[in-house]
């Protein structure tokens, strides 16, 4: 519905104000470069951009920072199934429903308008970031993570906000929910920060990351729960995603670690030895919509990027908003290496 509002059309669902949906699309094509070109780490190092090609800062005058991203498209097999567990359970808002085609949404994938069955708009009440789009395909393919180990490089986790861990775990549990794990991990990381967490395998064989950072306050809903806080991706090169992230994307780096040890191995499924090279990128004070990137030492993972498509099962893309998608995207072209893998 060009220039129409999404959600005003949503059967009867109220929603707020927020942007058009033929503006969250424009945005949405720029996301989908963004993915696939940092993820599958064919974005080149800032010393490899020609110096006389003009670049456009995210933070140029009278234009906004890029901060954190606005929404995540998850595609699932059931849209009843997954609402149940993400506004059912985790008390996430329902922002805005869609029953029948979208030809809009179905253009920027390259698909018929018919192939979209169903969609959900949710959010953590109050927030403007770190939401969840759900999109139900009239033929859902495959989950891009089924039988995938716990190194394999994809888009992996979603990370969700916990009040009282050992309370929302027994409460869980009490739903029906399993764990990797019986119990959570508490772990501090070496810039000190306590956090505990549990890994939750859910619908369309993503994984949801319980995470728990003491003495953090947040939004949470009724329930206990506040998401989505950093989207996890597993990637190849750190060095290369880092000069993306900075130098591209023009984000601040909120955490830089190496976690080892046998804690860590047992909380996320890793061989002895391994460790992880994790950064979380967003913007300071901002916990909804963080990238965080994590590269596995000792580990050779599968690249699951290419499978990570509509109509695909799983998560398949990230929306950031951008001053200017023009420029933005031109400069995105400046710099990639189209046909450069892992």
């Amino acid at each position: 519905m060009p220039g129409g509002d999404y959600r005003s059309t949503l059967n009867d669902k109220p929603a707020r104000s927020r942007m058009n949906w033929s503006e969250q699309i424009s945005i949405r094509l720029a996301a989908v470069i963004l993915l696939l070109v940092s993820t599958a780490s064919h974005s080149a190092p800032k010393e490899d951009i020609d110096e006389n090609t003009p670049q456009t800062s995210n933070n140029q005058p009278g234009g906004k920072p890029m901060t954190m991203w606005t929404s995540v498209t998850v595609s699932v097999a059931d849209l009843g199934e997954a609402l149940a567990l993400w506004s059912g359970l985790f008390g996430l808002e329902v922002l805005a429903e869609k029953v029948g085609e979208d030809k809009d949404l179905a253009g920027a994938w390259g698909l018929e308008a018919s192939e979209i069955r169903r969609q959900a708009l949710l959010a953590t009440p109050g927030m403007n970031s770190g939401m969840l789009h759900l999109v139900e395909f009239d033929q859902p393919g495959q989950a891009i993570r089924d039988n995938a180990q716990a190194f394999d490089l994809v888009p992996k986790n979603l990370d969700i906000y916990v009040r009282d861990m050992p309370t929302q775990v027994a409460a869980l549990k009490a739903a029906g929910q399993t764990f990797r794990n019986e119990n959570y991990s508490e772990v501090t990381a070496p810039d000190g920060t306590v956090f505990r967490e549990l890994h939750m395998p859910s619908h369309d064989a993503i994984n949801i990351v319980l995470l728990e950072v003491l003495g953090k306050e947040l939004p949470f809903t009724p329930q206990g729960f506040a998401g989505v806080g950093p989207l996890i991706c597993i990637i190849a090169d750190a060095k290369t995603e880092r000069a993306f992230w900075a130098d591209v994307m023009e984000l601040e780096i909120l955490a830089d670690n190496i976690l080892e040890g046998p804690e860590i191995e047992k909380m996320i499924g890793l061989p002895p030895g391994s460790a992880l090279d994790v950064s979380i990128w967003g913007a300071e004070g901002e916990s909804m919509g963080q990238m965080e990137i994590i590269n596995y030492r000792g580990t050779k993972g599968s690249n699951l990027f290419p499978t990570a498509v509509p109509k695909q099962r799983g998560i398949l893309y990230v929306t950031y908003e951008v001053n200017d998608l023009t420029a933005f995207t031109k400069k995105l072209k400046t710099i990639s290496k189209p046909g450069q893998s892992d």
